[in-house]
């Protein structure tokens, strides 16, 4: 049996094209297993680089206010530590307040918290303020000689009550106390890139030291957010395992060939290789939110690299050589399956103008092991079956009738008949009715409680519960800075004031706000 001689000008050039790569088919195999040896070792380089930063449009004209006074006030990138009692009585008895104590010594002391901006009963950047026959007054709220007995435990309820810091470092109840620290983006001591894992891991560890039978310690953030999902990373690679092991035996069952499971598997791993292996040679690591692109960069490779086989395979069963049988393969599948993965790459390219920083880098990622799949399936994969041979079991047709057809798919083709097609075509347009109807509905971006990335019965969703539940703020916060011109104390301006609590007030009346805190509230409670 021959190849059928092509006729158009694009044929004829496929045609050579595929002769010369199978031609060169062992240089082609023993250069893309150097390369893949090679960014292999690359690859061990690969690093997780998580960062706050990446998750928001910094270019956006928010975000810039944001950045500006990002030194002044407290930034977004936040944690919070509730330090809970669970014995009898509030918050304002020694054994608390000693592991309050604890708490922020110990938060205050992590690597990457910003210690200019730590908030806490004991910190001295929280003051309570009022007016007495002097003037105004201001102090910490617990003295640096405080005592825990009956009289200095008075003082401090009464100087938390005057700060107005109720709903924000101290429960509603008065049965919990919050520690509030920014983190940086790079740790001051090293130089380098905060590292939120280990922030994660201290956190817990903060947990572990300070929770007993009165004490509970809840703990929100991106920073443990993000510890939490790195965590899981080995239930990630877990899954990455049995879907590639279920992924073989459907190979094995469909080609009935270990040759051809063994080469689609290998090719399918390819990109993911390279990929991880190029990452660090252009400055890129992988963010955690963004691990699931392996995979599917391999689930990607699998599907081509079954087209490629099958089509090799067919033609083998019908009597070419390996030889003949992968070039004709490429001359078959070089158009359509290259336009294919050309199509996704450009979709990821897409993906790329968001002004995101990790949408960007997801895209770039995703593209580049995309068309890294050209090479891998359409040039090292022909080159590999034009040497090997198929088993003797997968030469003969399974099911197959007396004209060679499978029976079962050939059952299933009827559908493409004329009245059975109508019927499939009369579904699909109810089901797109039923779709576009439905969409009108449908919600963008974060619509629930908590950490979607996380299990909602996850420690971190049930601490967050917790926070809300008690206090009055949450991670969700909007910052509206107020900016004058040619006036030099904004604070005393008592139209600017006006306006503030103005705002204030109509901010209180919209749904889903939780609480609201400005200069002119806080004036209000010093001087009530």
């Amino acid at each position: 049996m021959t190849l059928s001689e092509p006729v158009s000008r694009l044929d004829r050039l496929i045609a050579a094209t595929a002769r010369w790569l199978i031609s060169w088919s062992k240089t082609i195999v023993v250069l893309t297993l150097i390369a893949t040896a090679l960014l292999g070792v690359s690859a061990l380089r690969t690093h997780l680089d998580p960062g706050f930063n990446k998750l928001i449009p910094l270019r956006h004209e928010y975000m810039a206010a944001f950045l500006k006074h990002a030194a002044t006030f407290s930034g977004a990138n936040r944690i919070l530590v509730s330090v809970e009692w669970k014995g009898q009585g509030d918050i304002y008895n020694k054994e608390f307040l000693d592991s309050l104590r604890g708490v922020t010594d110990e938060v205050f002391f992590t690597p990457g918290v910003n210690r200019g901006q730590v908030y806490s009963l004991f910190t001295p950047n929280v003051k309570y303020i009022e007016i007495t026959e002097d003037g105004y007054v201001g102090e910490v709220l617990i003295p640096s000689r405080f005592e825990a007995n009956e009289q200095g435990l008075a003082q401090v309820r009464s100087n938390v009550a005057k700060s107005g810091q109720i709903g924000s470092l101290v429960s509603n109840d008065l049965k919990s106390a919050m520690v509030r620290a920014d983190l940086l983006e790079v740790d001051p001591k090293t130089g380098e890139k905060l590292d939120y894992h280990q922030v994660a891991q201290r956190m817990e560890e903060i947990r572990h030291k300070f929770e007993n039978q009165d004490i509970s310690i809840h703990i929100i953030g991106f920073s443990k957010v993000l510890g939490d999902v790195m965590d899981g990373l080995f239930t990630v690679m877990t899954f990455f395992a049995v879907a590639f092991v279920i992924t073989a035996i459907m190979l094995r069952l469909y080609t009935r060939s270990t040759n051809l499971t063994v080469v689609g598997l290998l090719v399918a791993l390819l990109p993911v290789i390279w990929l991880l292996g190029l990452l660090p040679l252009v400055g890129y690591g992988i963010d955690p939110m963004s691990i699931l692109v392996p995979f599917l960069i391999f689930s990607i490779g699998v599907s081509h690299a079954v087209q490629m086989t099958g089509a090799w395979k067919h033609d083998v069963r019908a009597g070419l050589g390996p030889k003949l049988a992968a070039e004709n393969a490429i001359r078959k599948l070089a158009i359509p399956g290259t336009l294919a993965l050309l199509t996704n790459a450009l979709g990821f390219m897409v993906i790329m103008l968001i002004d995101i920083p990790i949408v960007h880098e997801l895209g770039l990622t995703a593209c580049l092991g995309v068309l890294l799949m050209i090479i891998t399936n359409k040039v090292f994969l022909p080159a590999v079956l034009a040497n090997i041979r198929l088993e003797k079991a997968a030469l003969t047709a399974v099911s197959s009738d007396a004209n060679g057809r499978n029976t079962r798919w050939w059952k299933l083709s009827a559908l493409a008949e004329s009245r059975p097609a109508l019927l499939t075509l009369a579904a699909a347009m109810v089901f797109l009715v039923v779709g576009t109807y439905e969409s009108r509905g449908l919600r963008t971006g974060d619509i629930g409680t908590g950490a979607p990335e996380l299990r909602a019965d996850s420690r971190y969703n049930r601490d967050n519960d917790n926070i809300i539940g008690h206090y009055s703020i949450g991670m969700d916060v909007l910052s509206v800075y107020v900016e004058t011109s040619n006036l030099t104390e904004s604070c005393l301006n008592w139209p600017v004031m006006n306006a503030v609590e103005r705002f204030e007030a109509r901010m209180r009346r919209v749904d889903g706000v939780q609480s609201v805190s400005t200069v002119s509230g806080l004036a209000k409670i010093a001087t009530s």
